[in-house]
């Protein structure tokens, strides 16, 4: 299962222009010129200073298989930032993403109305304002306020429609995630 966050952060890796460096070398090099130095290197790695100077020398050609994990999610996190902010842009205000969801999602509405939660699979466009507050709370670091920018994304375009139906929806519920993914 991937988080929210995590599905976010791989719809914008698609909008890469360049590969990020693959090897242990050149990660450890591109993390040195990032942070401007082995010291912050190393304590963002958990490992020594001079551990990363060796790899900065191709003296360390293999890490450990969670070191090289670390390496790789460091680097995608800081690739091209400029690209990876203008997607943002431009999904936020004129293309909105493409959501592919399997969750139990379970709704608050009137008394009388059914409102278990039931396992659904939707793909749906969202549109740019969705898209926005998405991005938004990516930022302040919720996976709580994401899960919940979702579920009112999908109560505004699956459950209501756009307004067109169901206006007495008071609440939709993102219980349980089995698989989210984005694309631009």
């Amino acid at each position: 299962m991937r988080s929210v966050g995590e599905a976010l952060d791989h719809m914008l890796q698609k909008a890469f222009t360049r590969k990020p460096p693959q090897s242990a070398g050149a990660q450890m090099r591109f993390l040195v010129k990032q942070m401007k130095g082995t010291k912050a290197v190393a304590q963002l790695l958990g490992i020594s200073q001079r551990t990363v100077e060796r790899y900065v020398k191709d003296q360390i050609k293999k890490p450990r298989p969670d070191l090289a994990g670390r390496m790789a999610g460091e680097v995608r996190k800081r690739w091209q930032p400029k690209v990876r902010a203008k997607a943002k842009q431009t999904a936020a205000t004129s293309q909105g993403v493409m959501i592919d969801v399997r969750a139990q999602l379970g709704y608050a509405a009137p008394a009388g109305t059914t409102d278990e939660a039931r396992e659904r699979h939707l793909t749906l466009a969202l549109p740019p304002h969705h898209a926005g507050r998405l991005f938004d709370a990516q930022e302040r670091g919720g996976e709580r306020q994401m899960r919940q920018a979702v579920a009112d994304a999908l109560k505004d375009v699956y459950f209501q429609q756009h307004g067109t139906r169901a206006a007495s929806l008071e609440e939709v519920r993102m219980l349980g995630v089995e698989h989210i993914e984005f694309d631009l």
